[in-house]
């Protein structure tokens, strides 16, 4: 018994000891919010504060101590986000990964996201570089100086910011971010692709079927794509597998594999998951997309303008934005440049030094999405007498040669040595083929490659500048001056400023195409014809525009990623837009109100009535009419009464609706591509205008000799199965915020169960991808097929009558270290679609910390 009691007595000291260590490591993880710290690198003390908003303050006596200073905070606040981007866009995930996240490594090293980055800032003026080096530098002070404990994904991870190379940033890694930002919201290559892959299965007609014009227009290229690509001989005799490139999803639950020192792999396989399904989604701009409108002072009760906007991306845990405002009088920065006075407020992206989206005193901005077609695939033909040669154009017709571009790149793998990667790059651009399995799944890369050309990558590409002037604008007329460096992705920038001028400006970069181009970026081209060459750019004068006359006239102005483009506008700019379900209702939504005002501009963001579900609605009811006999046919009635395409979180009828048509897509899509390939494209790309004209057109070639209301039929019975065994029998308790949760995942501990109930962040929300509030769901998802993925990343309301009325939310909160309660504390304020002030003098603080040199 005296043995006994003195185990026990050892093992409760080793408890309270493990305890005090853990609780001492938990207090130094927190960041500093009050008093001082040093910060090598500061040429004058600089005021950080934290406001009741949680908003952080910075002011500081010159340009330069605002940059840096917003560099050293973000790596106080974000210090994992920092590194685990940096990773990403370094294609350095396998040094610590392992093997697993080796695909996703080779496509970034293979697109030149740094080699672009490195020539970017190469040519950027003085003004920008000063500003990337001093927000770096403000990193870097923070790792070499500061007491705060690393988070813990470090420690779990067993790596330090900077990785092999000790750097933990630096100013090309923010023009790298920038790209990145770019490489997520400006691309196609997938859906080219995605042609070029069902043009094997699908031809003529169909094909125009399975991927349809943008609503009332002719489709932009009258191409026979299968018999283009029959006639060339580009596919494999056979194809290996679906040609989905992402690895295995399979997901750990509990301890398993995370404390099994016998088998790490399979932990850090898990941990890999999710990255390589974002790697795999690259290049796919279905679902992604944002809101922006403003109301003309003549359409508002206080006679200035409104401002409103929620960009959708993917959400994350901790978000990808974080609040703070940036004050400085005007100066010289560290490189001798003159640097003009910033004061702007509003969202920041961890890993650039400006305010992203927001306003100064005077103008607001706002973005959305234009998603013009600024990426080509290239089919390069390869020459059979010397494969490290490819066709070119040549006079008459002739064939001529060049040889591949290469150069090599070192991937370092944890637990493994080192590859040797040869990078190949055509006249275009970077060879994807040798990084996409689905290529080589699909090509016959003895005689076919795929490259590509990528407007973002220009070594011109100044976009980070317009972010840095931006800050400085004082007018609407100053924006747009400001944003006439903005380069990759284009967006919609809708703006006013208290004056009441209001604009619309698409502003980035979009290549010319040659007259005779047949093929128009819709699906790969020949690399060895000419005229499916890029010319050159449009010029910023000549990029879309709506002036203040205009928006005045009808009284708003509204962009939701529909075809921008005005009635005669000469210049081909893509056919792939997003289908305007949103950007009709928030025009129904505007038209009906006479005046508006905070209260009203609020109620449009939150609102769910899904436009795609009122279209495709109708054959649901007649299909429920039809089959009286199905056992919950009764309940399931009773549920879908009054639904009148509301997607609201509370109610049942949103999770039969989408349940019956995902299973219906699958029938009629999938049933006609064959298993391998409607999995390899399905998921982010939904198909629901497809499936609207095949239900409307009642289509037997694609719906089978039973016609399509018995595929209705047979979806429905199994929707109802499939809702039966996740949710049970009792049809009330089959809710859609049940299914429909906001899902912001952590990167990557998302993907480990145990790990994942600590570090994600979800809360239930109604809407759909077709919703102003929108909600995005991948349906491929096998655990959790209607989990919002893609949502309203942030709100904002800007008041141009009031600046300091204007409100801002995200779904996460400022904090990234997952003790914090700041970490997740706007989640259900979001979620109710509320928000918190954007002011730049609040009534008070609730803390102040002061950086000294």
């Amino acid at each position: 018994m005296i043995w006994f009691k003195r185990v026990l007595g050892s093992l409760g000291a080793l408890l309270l000891v493990a305890a005090g260590v853990a609780g001492v490591y938990v207090y130094r993880a927190f960041p500093a919010l009050d008093g001082e710290l040093q910060a090598a690198g500061l040429a004058a003390p600089v005021t950080v504060a934290r406001d009741g908003s949680d908003l952080t303050h910075i002011k500081a006596q010159s340009p330069h101590d605002a940059w840096f200073s917003l560099g050293y905070v973000h790596a106080q606040e974000r210090g994992w986000q920092l590194e685990f981007n940096r990773r990403v866009m370094h294609g350095e995930l396998s040094e610590a990964f392992g093997p697993a996240t080796l695909d996703t490594d080779k496509l970034l090293r293979t697109l030149g996201i740094m080699q672009a980055a490195e020539l970017q800032w190469q040519n950027l003026p003085a003004e920008g570089r000063d500003a990337l080096q001093a927000y770096s530098d403000g990193i870097n002070a923070f790792y070499e100086s500061s007491s705060q404990a690393l988070s813990p994904e470090f420690h779990i991870l067993g790596i330090k910011p900077g990785g092999s190379s000790g750097k933990a940033w630096t100013p090309q890694d923010s023009v790298g971010w920038s790209l990145m930002m770019a490489l997520d919201l400006g691309g196609n290559w997938g859906t080219e692709f995605a042609r070029l892959s069902a043009a094997r299965v699908v031809g003529g007609a169909q094909l125009q079927q399975l991927f349809p014009p943008y609503p009332g227009e002719s489709p932009a290229s009258s191409v026979d794509f299968a018999k283009l690509y029959a006639g060339l001989g580009v596919y494999r005799t056979v194809v290996q597998g679906a040609t989905k490139t992402i690895a295995d999803p399979a997901r750990i639950s509990g301890a398993e594999g995370l404390f099994d020192a016998q088998k790490p792999e399979k932990m850090l396989s898990a941990l890999a998951s999710g990255i390589n399904d974002w790697a795999g989604g690259l290049g796919v701009v279905d679902g992604k997309g944002s809101n922006n409108w403003v109301v003309s002072g003549t359409h508002s009760t206080s006679g200035k303008p409104l401002l409103a906007n929620d960009p959708h991306l993917a959400l994350s845990a901790p978000a990808i934005w974080y609040f703070a405002r940036l004050q400085a009088p005007a100066g010289k920065a560290a490189g001798g440049s003159a640097a003009p006075a910033i004061d702007a407020i509003g969202a920041t992206l961890p890993g650039l030094p400006f305010v992203v989206l927001g306003r100064t005193s005077k103008v607001a901005w706002t973005f959305t999405n234009t998603n013009p077609d600024v990426q080509d695939l290239y089919l390069e033909q390869i020459n059979p007498a010397n494969p490290r040669q490819y066709r070119v154009p040549a006079a008459g017709g002739e064939q001529a040669w060049a040889d591949f571009k290469v150069r090599e790149e070192i991937i370092k793998i944890k637990g493994q040595p080192d590859l040797r990667l040869a990078v190949r790059e055509s006249r275009h651009g970077p060879v994807l083929s040798d990084a996409q399995k689905s290529h080589t799944d699909l090509l016959d890369t003895s005689k076919y490659v795929i490259a590509l050309r990528w407007s973002a990558l220009e070594a011109d590409n100044k976009t980070v500048l317009a972010g840095i002037r931006a800050n400085q604008a004082q007018s609407v007329d100053e924006l747009l001056a400001a944003f006439a460096s903005h380069h990759s992705p284009m967006q919609n920038l809708v703006a006013a400023d208290v004056d009441g001028n209001v604009s619309f400006k698409a502003v980035g970069k979009m290549p010319l195409r040659k007259p005779g181009n047949d093929i128009l970026g819709m699906a790969p081209s020949p690399g060895w014809d000419a005229r499916y060459d890029w010319t050159g750019w449009v010029p910023y004068e000549q990029t879309p525009q709506t002036g203040k006359a205009a928006i005045d006239a009808k009284g708003w102005l509204s962009t939701a990623n529909q075809r921008i483009t005005p009635p005669g506008y000469p210049i081909f700019m893509g056919q792939d837009w997003t289908v305007p379900y949103r950007y009709d209702r928030i025009e129904q939504l505007l038209a009906a109100t006479p005046k508006h005002d905070m209260a009203s501009m609020q109620k449009i963001q939150g609102d769910q009535l899904s436009l795609a579900t009122v279209r495709l609605l109708p054959f649901l009811q007649k299909t429920l009419q039809q089959t009286p006999g199905q056992p919950l046919a009764g309940a399931i009635t009773r549920a879908m009464q009054g639904f009148d395409g509301t997607m609201r979180a509370d109610q049942a009828a949103p999770l039969v609706f989408a349940a019956w048509a995902d299973e219906l897509t699958r029938s009629v899509v999938g049933g006609k591509l064959g298993p391998g390939l409607f999995k390899a494209l399905y998921g982010k790309r939904n198909f629901r205008s497809t499936i609207e004209d095949i239900m409307e057109r009642d289509d037997a070639d694609w719906c089978g000799a039973g016609g399509c209301a018995a595929q209705s039929a047979a979806a429905l019975e199994r929707a109802v199965t499939r809702l039966q065994s996740d949710y049970g029998p009792d049809v009330s308790q089959w809710t859609w915020g049940r299914a429909h949760y906001a899902l912001s995942a952590h990167k990557p501990f998302g993907n480990v169960p145990l790990l994942a109930r600590f570090f994600d962040v979800r809360v239930p929300t109604g809407g759909d991808t077709f919703t102003v509030n929108v909600g995005q769901y991948w349906s491929n998802d096998e655990k959790t097929p209607f989990a919002s993925r893609h949502a309203a990343s942030l709100r904002a309301l800007y008041d141009l009558a009031d600046m300091e009325n204007s409100r801002f939310i995200y779904q996460t909160g400022q904090s990234g270290l997952v003790f914090s309660g700041r970490y997740s504390d706007m989640r259900d304020g979001w979620a109710a679609v509320q928000y918190r002030p954007l002011q730049m003098n609040p009534a008070a603080m609730a803390h102040q910390l002061t950086l000294r040199p």
